[in-house]
């Protein structure tokens, strides 16, 4: 049985990796972007709504850690490779978007570039623990 004062383990893991020649804003925004696609499409990651001692309602988030990474451009597309390769879930968000206003144009965006092409600036993916280790080898811990 589990007690309410044991640490709550994860067998997944939520992970960003923004490119490092980011401006402070850009890697906020990427983040933000990012992890909608995980939260909108792996709804047993968000947790409950949140209340506090009022009884005002806030909205839920992510029910574990999410974890930023950085990495150089190269190690950006090594990961994407790695992701793909492993058959990883993962978003992605190109150095296009940041021209772009509206979904529909950054759908656009991504796909009018091969995969080997696109110009990554970020990526989060979300697994296995192992498996996003596996992709995100060699990543630093974002600063």
């Amino acid at each position: 049985m589990e007690s309410e004062n044991e640490p709550i383990r994860f067998d997944t893991k939520i992970a960003v990796l923004l490119r490092d020649d980011l401006a402070s804003w850009q890697r906020l925004n990427v983040t933000a972007f990012l992890v909608s696609g995980i939260a909108g499409t792996r709804p047993e990651v968000v947790g409950e709504a949140y209340e506090d001692a009022d009884g005002q309602q806030y909205l839920p988030m992510f029910r574990q850690p999410v974890l930023v990474f950085e990495g150089s451009k190269e190690f950006m597309r090594t990961a994407h490779e790695r992701a793909l390769r492993r058959e990883i879930e993962h978003s992605v968000f190109t150095q296009e978007l940041f021209a772009t206003g509206n979904d529909r144009d950054n759908r656009a965006a991504v796909k009018a570039v091969r995969t080997e092409e696109l110009d990554l600036v970020g990526i989060a993916v979300y697994g296995p623990k192992n498996a996003v280790d596996k992709v995100l080898k060699g990543a630093a811990m974002h600063p």
